[in-house]
């Protein structure tokens, strides 16, 4: 139980306030995937939480000049600093230890997550509409215009742990004048506890909060905010969905469609690179991939694939698991993919060390692109093939967050743009998890947060 040189592994994720860390009374142990004990994670209780949201929402607006300033300082802070005595090193060794998360998807998400915050003056210039102003000082007031304005002064964050990546969309509040808390997932604490540190660093002193809660508390964040961020699953955006104020990140269901007038053998890397990159577990992920045609290319596509993510390099970046957690999801697969075709190798757990294991990827084809297997995503390389054709219409890819189209078809690209279930389409030779700062994730989150005032003076 020790990092990379030896040094023995420890970990303790405490509430961060403007008073600083505090250690719970009570906490949640935090594991390694084999059961072992490192540490523990505070739980706060509810009086904490509306104490720290009451400070929270009294905390100094900003000058927006003065916000960006201070976020492209805590992007160099959070990617390189030593924050309350724990190095980029050791966050590397507690996120692959504890999290189970591949070093080098750990390494690409801090980098991806500073690049977005540096990135952040010309990610909020293009979402700002082009008729608002941020100032009463603009001259266009006198004449009348809208004014671009914030829908409350706190957001709630309650963060999931597939990925350390999940914690870039988020610091863009801090960037609007909002003052943030983030309840912590208890399986990935450790990144949003190092943002946490470098944004307060940085000075933002009182306008963020980490407050780790048990999940009874875990409501009275979103009471207490005027904006939600809630990550989870099904029942998660279903528990949520009359509430104006929360915005849901539910199950990705990402999707690629290959239609005929491609060769499918031109793109194997780009599609095993959907499915397999960042571990399989981000919801930009390939879950299905529909192939036009008949059952028989279609099976003959997923065996090709299967072949591809069998290959060392597509397997390097796999997320370690508790081995009765990867047999739990290996007879879940089991269960429903009843009626479909396995291609590759049928025994996916592989066990790595003591009660630790990691899972190979599931290739498996379904009769038709309406099965609902479809819509089954799971946190590790898992996709469903199904035939499909563009005649039968683009129902079977709405409720994707991306759909990634290889085809030559540009009148099929635009009716899957304009289909109001699919909230990102990349057309061509692109995977499902490219990313860009600028380019809306599931929309800006500036659209929960944001809206346009008439003013004159």
């Amino acid at each position: 139980m020790s990092t990379t040189d030896g040094t023995p592994l420890s970990a303790h994720v405490d509430a961060i306030t403007d008073a600083g860390e505090y250690r719970a009374r009570s906490g949640k142990p935090l594991r390694l995937p084999d059961g072992r004990e490192i540490g523990a994670i505070s739980e706060v209780p509810r009086l904490y939480v509306t104490r720290a949201f009451a400070r929270l929402a009294q905390a100094p607006v900003l000058p927006y000049a003065t916000r960006l300033e201070m976020l492209a300082k805590a992007a160099d802070l959070f990617e390189n600093a030593v924050l309350e005595g724990q190095s980029i090193d050791d966050y590397l060794d507690l996120v692959g230890l504890c999290a189970g998360v591949p070093r080098a998807v750990a390494q690409a998400s801090i980098a991806a997550i500073a690049r977005t915050l540096r990135a952040l003056p010309d990610t909020l210039a293009q979402e700002i509409p082009r008729g608002a102003v941020t100032s009463l000082d603009d001259p266009r007031v006198r004449e009348g215009a809208a004014y671009w304005a914030r829908q409350g002064r706190t957001l709630a964050v309650h963060a999931s742990g597939n990925t350390p990546g999940v914690h870039g969309l988020w610091p863009s509040a801090l960037a609007l004048g909002y003052s943030v808390a983030v309840r912590p997932s208890s399986r990935e604490p450790f990144t949003p506890q190092r943002l946490v540190r470098a944004f307060r660093e940085a000075g933002f002193t009182s306008h963020v909060a980490l407050l780790p809660t048990d999940h009874e508390v875990a409501d009275v964040l979103v009471e207490q905010a005027d904006r939600a961020l809630v990550y989870g699953g099904q029942s998660v955006v279903d528990k949520y969905a009359a509430d104006p104020a929360v915005l849901t990140q539910g199950p990705g269901r990402s999707k690629t469609v290959i239609t005929d007038d491609v060769d499918w053998r031109a793109h194997l890397d780009t599609v095993a690179a959907s499915v397999a990159g960042l571990g399989g577990a981000a919801c930009t992920c390939t879950t299905a991939v529909l192939v036009e045609g008949d059952r028989a290319r279609a099976e003959e596509f997923a065996a090709a694939l299967a072949e591809r993510l069998a290959e060392p390099e597509a397997g390097k970046h796999r997320t370690e698991l508790p081995l009765v957690t990867a047999r739990q999801l290996s007879e879940y697969v089991e269960r429903v993919g009843q009626g479909t075709t396995a291609h590759g190798r049928t025994d996916i757990v592989e066990t790595v060390a003591p009660d630790t294991a990691v899972l190979h990827p599931v290739v498996r084809v379904a009769a038709d692109a309406k099965a609902p297997v479809l819509g089954v995503e799971l946190p590790f390389p898992c996709v469903w093939i199904a035939p499909f054709s563009r005649a039968d219409g683009i129902a079977p890819l709405a409720g994707s967050l991306v759909v990634a189209a290889i085809t030559e078809d540009m009148e099929f690209a635009q009716r899957l743009l304009d289909e109001p279930g699919i909230a990102n389409v990349y057309v061509g030779a692109h995977t499902t998890t490219w990313m860009k700062a600028g380019v809306p994730h599931d929309g800006y989150l500036s659209e929960h947060l944001m809206r346009t005032k008439g003013v004159i003076r």
